[in-house]
């Protein structure tokens, strides 16, 4: 039994756990970094008697290791084929060792282990495992907010809005709930008390960033003059970067307000925790669809603005590069934030490829317009390849990729 290694997989991460050398044989075979899944936390959900001794000595002799499911440590799944359960969503399985070898690690075990078959210990796994996706995405936002030019604590203090400003003081009694609960270990009924009201404040505030991003793209929508284009498209270029940062926190805050939550029904009524694990994962992810569609919706709107800017080329073409490059700027920005939360977008980036094209097709009409338009086109599609390039996050990356090759299609063609 030393040799054996139990996976469970939520969809957002990779929990593995057995005999601590064994684990630790396991994760450098694979080449994953991870984290210390903090099994002793579920000491709180066995029951009194012989198998809560028993189950509770077995938590004691393995380590929990959890692991951030990439594309590369997702294909474990496949590889281990690793079960689903069609009641609780995790996929679950168990490998065994062969004389202690990293190469014996390749038999699916049918049989469930010790620590799977008891229900209230795999829940409280889960419930922890979803803890340490949460906080995951919550230290990349705090990258990223660090990364942007207007931090989302000076965008909340220059607003006059109660809405924004009672922001604040949500943010500072979250902060204090999680480095009450990082030094106790637990969220007890005090503390949850004073965190338990500010889901509202914080709906509240996203509603009114989401407001926000959807009147500017209102607004583009209904300019026609490549003046007035122009100058709206400039307004989006730099609002919109300081509203992603405020959905941003208000999504952090409230993966901290479910992180505290889960630790609280973990404590107080456990045989309810991986039902809640549940709603709190489909609430997550109603609200990731809900700024995609938004930021989706601002997104249209920028790519129709420099569509037209791509028609009027000839006759205005300072302006029309402008509206392309805050068109271009913006997109790069969603791209970035999306990135952050995790939303997947299948779409394809708009880039300065729409300024070669339409230059090309400019080219044999005009002399010498037409051919300043094309060297703007290109400095353009220079610079906004570069900047993609440098932005953080995978998603950005395959988008600049993308845009590189096919401009060298076109080239080529």
């Amino acid at each position: 039994m030393d040799n054996e290694i139990q996976l469970i997989s939520d969809g957002d991460g990779l929990a593995v756990i057995g005999n601590p050398t064994a684990v630790e044989r396991f994760l450098v075979s694979e080449g994953l970094p991870s984290k210390d899944l903090g099994l002793q936390r579920l000491g709180s959900v066995l029951s009194t008697g012989a198998g809560a001794a028993r189950a509770g000595s077995e938590i004691a002799a393995n380590s929990g290791r959890w692991v951030k499911l990439t594309r590369e440590s997702a294909q474990l799944v496949d590889k281990y084929g690793l079960r689903e359960s069609s009641k609780t969503g995790l996929s679950s399985g168990v490998l065994k060792g062969n004389n202690g070898q990293i190469k014996g690690f390749v038999e699916f075990v049918k049989g469930p282990g010790s620590l799977l078959t008891n229900p209230a210990i795999l829940a409280g796994a889960a419930g922890i495992m979803a803890q340490l996706a949460m906080q995951q995405t919550m230290d990349e936002i705090t990258d990223y907010l660090a990364t942007i030019d207007e931090k989302v604590d000076d965008v909340l203090r220059a607003q006059k809005d109660a809405v924004l400003a009672d922001m604040i003081g949500v943010d500072l009694v979250i902060e204090e709930a999680m480095t009450i609960r990082e030094q106790v270990g637990r969220v007890s009924e005090v503390t949850w008390s004073k965190v338990q009201a500010t889901p509202v404040t914080i709906a509240r505030t996203q509603a009114y960033a989401l407001r926000q991003l959807d009147a500017l793209a209102e607004k583009i929508e209904h300019k026609t003059k490549i003046g007035d284009l122009a100058k709206t498209s400039k307004e989006a270029e730099s609002k919109v970067q300081e509203w992603l940062a405020v959905l941003a926190r208000c999504f952090q805050l409230q993966d901290a307000i479910a992180v505290l939550e889960l630790d609280r029904v973990l404590d107080a009524a456990p045989e309810e925790l991986d039902r809640h694990r549940l709603a709190l994962r489909a609430a997550r992810q109603n609200r990731l669809e809900l700024i995609s569609r938004s930021t989706e919706r601002l997104m249209a709107r920028m790519e129709a603005a420099a569509d037209t800017a791509n028609t009027k080329v000839l006759l205005h073409p300072t302006t029309s590069r402008a509206v392309v490059h805050s068109s271009n700027h913006v997109e790069i920005t969603v791209v970035d934030f999306h990135g952050r939360l995790g939303i997947e977008r299948g779409r394809q980036s708009l880039e300065a490829r729409r300024w070669v094209d339409a230059a090309a097709e400019a080219r044999d009409k005009v002399l010498e317009t037409g051919a300043e338009s094309v060297d703007a086109a290109r400095r353009l599609g220079n610079e906004t390849l570069d900047r993609a390039r440098s932005v953080t996050g995978k998603i950005s990356s395959g988008i600049a990729e993308r845009a590189l090759r096919r401009r060298g299609d076109d080239e080529e063609g």
